[in-house]
């Protein structure tokens, strides 16, 4: 009994830490001194809730950070569920696109918790490397890109994300940068000649001739 009772506090508790992470991102991409009891206000939660949470600025940012790359990185399999290799991979592109500009948003405000001495560092992005190599594999493995591309390759390709400005209407400019990659990946692809190929046989074709 005492499980079942349990279950709705933590289900709130886990919601409350999720709505303060999207009113934290939003806030502090505009503003990176932007006050913490700014953001608990707008989160409708109390002070104790907040620092419950996140004791300080610095353990709020960078988790913040690492909420958003895992959310993308768990993206990847839930489209491979739901869509055709190809489709999914297109999909999570933009979706690492929204990752790139509010990293790039948050970038003073990371800057401040990473650069005190003694602070934590920047997590790392394996979540996202992983990620990108689960959707190369399937659609290597499902003929729809060129064989042989690695997730450092992926990641050198579309490199120019991060020289977008997040500010501006960057979502057009990202989407037909995320396209000319896809076409370059999908260039060679053993599934694409197969499909060029006639499905006439060659009995036919003799018939045909005669």
């Amino acid at each position: 009994m005492q499980q079942k009772k349990d279950a709705p506090q933590r289900s709130d508790a886990q919601r409350n830490r999720e709505r303060i992470l999207q009113v934290a991102l939003a806030e502090l991409t505009r503003c990176a001194d932007s006050p913490l009891s700014v953001i608990a206000r707008k989160a409708g939660v109390g002070q104790g809730t907040f620092y419950r949470n996140f004791p300080n600025r610095e353990a709020l940012v960078l988790e913040i950070y690492r909420y958003e790359m895992q959310q993308v990185a768990d993206s990847a399999a839930q489209l491979l569920g739901s869509r055709e290799p190809d489709r999914a991979l297109r999909e999570w592109m933009d979706r690492l696109a929204e990752f790139a500009m509010a990293k790039a948003g948050l970038a003073g405000a990371i800057r401040q918790a990473t650069s005190a001495p003694g602070s934590r560092p920047k997590p790392g992005h394996a979540p996202v490397t992983s990620a990108a190599e689960l959707l190369l594999r399937a659609n290597e493995e499902a003929g729809t890109i060129r064989p042989g591309v690695t997730a450092e390759d992926f990641f050198l390709a579309i490199a120019g994300l991060w020289q977008i400005d997040p500010r501006g209407d960057w979502r057009p400019q990202a989407a037909r940068l995320l396209d000319l990659v896809m076409d370059g990946l999908r260039v060679g692809a053993p599934g694409r000649s197969m499909r060029g190929q006639s499905c006439v046989t060659p009995g036919r074709v003799a018939a045909r001739d005669e």
